[in-house]
């Protein structure tokens, strides 16, 4: 798959720089994503996994770089310039003492590193230095070339329950179908035999893909993890709405919707109860929104909540000009009052019912105020 792909101006325009040097000296390979977007000609993230049979600690020391050292799991991660990293790990074999446990590591060759993988298309290494050579000892360069995901091990999904979730990620990502027989293991996968914090971890990661919904649809229809009764069409709905300029720039909200509506996060009630609200105002638009978390907020439109957009755009924002010292400049005591007169300012203000400005807000703030008082 790799005939015709010059493998020197693609790494080139990796910019490893001292990293790549000295890796590349130590016998460092390119690992994960980026490895398998050299071999199919295509675009490579931004964030390099290299894989080195090497002790890490001389090469970081030979580096100089601000490397974040896990030492326990033989692994650091280092700055690349520009906002880059690169995941460094030395190579090694995994076993796993139970199902859904973690492995037991230990060194090993890059042969063995890449026998450990969960998938095909992801034991696939490109050497850092020239001449470059591939190692794809189980054809995932093929298997991505016929839109396949094959799993290497029968024991895989049982080992690592959580690599069906990274199945539906790849699956959606890269536009793959599992085989007969990956499909039939993903089938018997139970998310259950791991702990919350590794199965939410693997579901984030999901949730954060542009073609998320594709992957919860197929977590769904491998029986891994069904949608909400009912809601199947939701986490689509989020992932159309999340493209809004709107909704853009919320980056972490719009992560967490997604799970929301996957039923992997909790608040899919209240943002079903928001979608099916109809302020009779702007005042009452506001008090059911205020304070709401973002997420579920975009949940809420993208179930049908098109008042959630006005909300956002002009009504979230207003806010008095005046003040509780102005109220008790006036006359009104400490107490309730002056929080009802503000409130009840602030009302009026959003529905229209008083002209802008100071001295409209205090008329009526004082008015409210009285009448509580």
């Amino acid at each position: 798959m790799t005939a015709g792909i010059d493998l020197d101006d693609a790494i080139e325009r990796l910019r490893l720089g001292r990293v790549g040097a000295v890796l590349g000296e130590a016998g460092g390979w390119i690992v994960g994503g980026v490895a398998r977007a050299l071999v199919a000609g295509a675009e490579p993230d931004a964030d390099v996994d290299i894989a080195v049979d090497r002790e890490l600690g001389p090469l970081l020391d030979r580096l100089g770089a601000r490397a974040r050292r896990h030492d326990r799991f033989g692994t650091a991660v280092v700055p690349l310039g520009d906002g880059r990293h690169a995941d460094i790990a030395r190579t090694r074999t995994e076993a796993y003492p139970r199902p859904g446990a973690l492995p037991d590591v230990a060194p090993a060759p890059i042969e063995d590193d890449l026998g450990r993988r969960d998938f095909s298309v992801n034991a696939i290494a490109v050497a850092i230095a020239s001449p470059h050579a591939v190692l794809d000892p189980f054809g995932g360069a093929a298997d991505l070339a016929a839109g396949r995901l094959r799993v290497l091990h029968r024991g895989s999904f049982r080992d690592d329950p959580t690599r069906a979730i990274r199945a539906a990620r790849y699956c959606a990502r890269l536009g793959l179908a599992p085989d007969r027989t990956t499909r039939r293991l993903l089938e018997a996968a139970e998310l259950g035999l791991v702990s919350a914090d590794r199965r939410d971890a693997e579901l984030r990661r999901l949730a954060g893909e542009r073609a998320a919904a594709e992957g919860f649809a197929l977590l769904d229809e491998w029986g891994v993890m069904p949608l909400p009764e009912g809601g199947g069409e939701l986490p689509a709905a989020v992932g159309q709405t999340r493209l809004d300029p709107l909704w853009s720039g919320h980056v972490e909200p719009a992560v967490r919707a997604m799970l929301i509506a996957a039923g992997a996060s909790p608040g899919l009630d209240r943002a079903l109860e928001l979608a099916a609200a109809r302020p009779a105002s702007p005042s009452r638009a506001v008090r059911l929104a205020s304070g709401v978390d973002p997420a579920v907020l975009l949940v809420a439109r993208a179930a049908g909540g098109s008042w959630v957009d006005r909300y956002l755009r002009e009504w979230r924002d207003v806010a008095l000009e005046i003040s509780g010292d102005d109220l008790l400049a006036a006359g009104i005591p400490r107490g309730p009052a002056i929080g009802a007169g503000l409130a009840g300012a602030l009302d009026r203000k959003l529905d229209g019912e008083i002209d802008a400005g100071r001295s409209a807000e205090l008329a009526a703030a004082l008015e409210i105020a009285a009448d509580v008082g």
